[in-house]
């Protein structure tokens, strides 16, 4: 059911975009729309501040097990996007995502076998693909 989905929402991409349909158009348009993510979360920080970073370099200690490495990780967010954040959020990822299905269908690949073939790949790796 899922392909479905995926397939349906690349078909549609295809059929909606005309105005920025070739190669260089989708590039620039999907690295603004990455930016537009970008920003969006980074307003969610220092504009409204739903949500507040606390990052500082994480000292690993050496010899720590995978198991061990994932309980150690830094804990840096706290809070979560308000609801105007959230949707702003997820209007600038829908935009990035649109812009991805763009991509594909100019280069004749199926995006839900983009991201079953990347599962696949991270779930054979596991520990190994180390994201």
């Amino acid at each position: 059911m899922k392909d479905v989905i995926y397939d349906e929402f690349q078909n549609k991409v295809d059929e909606v975009l005309i105005r920025h349909a070739n190669l260089l158009d989708i590039l620039s348009k999907m690295g603004d729309a990455a930016s537009r993510t970008n920003r969006a979360v980074v307003k969610s920080i220092t504009n409204c501040g739903c949500v507040e970073l606390n990052v500082a370099k994480v000292e690993i200690p050496e010899n720590l097990s995978y198991e061990a490495l994932k309980v150690f990780k830094s804990e840096h967010l706290q809070g979560k996007p308000c609801p105007a954040c959230r949707e702003k959020i997820e209007e600038e990822l829908g935009k990035l995502e649109f812009y991805i299905a763009a991509l594909c269908n100019t280069l004749d690949i199926n995006l839900y076998d983009v991201i079953l073939k990347e599962y696949k790949n991270i779930s054979t790796l596991g520990r190994y693909s180390l994201y």
